[in-house]
């Protein structure tokens, strides 16, 4: 039976396919809710064709490109003048990317390219379609996190990760201050909840 496993889940998920299709055509021709279930149908034979190959990374690409082709459908039927799928594809190629790395993927260099080359990525988006506000800087402190926690998990040094972490913290939320209300100071109240954990890392060394 477990030669035939692709060759089920193939038939199985066309079959289903088949059946939605008919059933949308029937009832709601007008509204294509029929691409959802089907996209899901999708994972079902791709995931037992990669995982009888035991080849993780080839998962991770054949689901990485499943997910594309989902987002690019929907950008195209629902409003096909804004490119909005952009904002998730780099992101979603670093799944196979890290995956085909294997163990390298835990590397500094690697974290610091990938965090470099999102950051860079956003900012471009950012510029050419939407450049009514800096909305990159998001994005940007959540990847910084990647290369910053390898750093300090390597070399154990968890009480200067608190105060770099706590650093980056106080440094986003007054950029965001300064940029969208820098007539009502509120940054202060996170950065002072922010430091206590440097705080609670000092006492609990000492």
């Amino acid at each position: 039976m477990k030669k035939y496993d692709v060759a089920f889940a193939v038939a199985g998920s066309l079959m289903t396919i088949i059946f939605i299709l008919l059933v949308n055509y029937l009832t709601s021709p007008n509204y294509h809710w029929f691409i959802y279930p089907c996209f899901a149908l999708l994972f079902w034979p791709v995931s037992v064709y990669a995982s009888k190959q035991r080849n993780h990374a080839k998962l991770a690409f054949l689901h990485s490109l499943l997910i594309i082709a989902f987002l690019v459908i929907q950008n195209y039927l629902e409003t096909p003048k804004y490119p909005w799928f952009l904002y998730a594809v780099f992101p979603i190629l670093w799944w196979p990317i890290l995956t085909s790395l294997g163990k390298r993927a835990g590397h500094l260099s690697v974290a610091i390219l990938g965090s470099s080359s999102i950051i860079i990525y956003y900012v471009v988006l950012n510029v050419f379609l939407a450049p009514g506000f800096p909305w990159a800087i998001f994005p940007a402190f959540v990847v910084l996190w990647w290369p910053l926690s390898i750093y300090h998990a390597r070399r154990r040094t968890f009480k200067k990760f608190s105060i770099h972490a706590s650093i980056l913290i106080a440094v986003f939320f007054v950029t965001v201050n300064a940029m969208t209300t820098p007539n009502e100071i509120w940054a202060v109240y996170p950065i002072f909840g922010t430091l206590w954990w440097p705080l609670s890392m000092y006492h609990f060394a000492r």
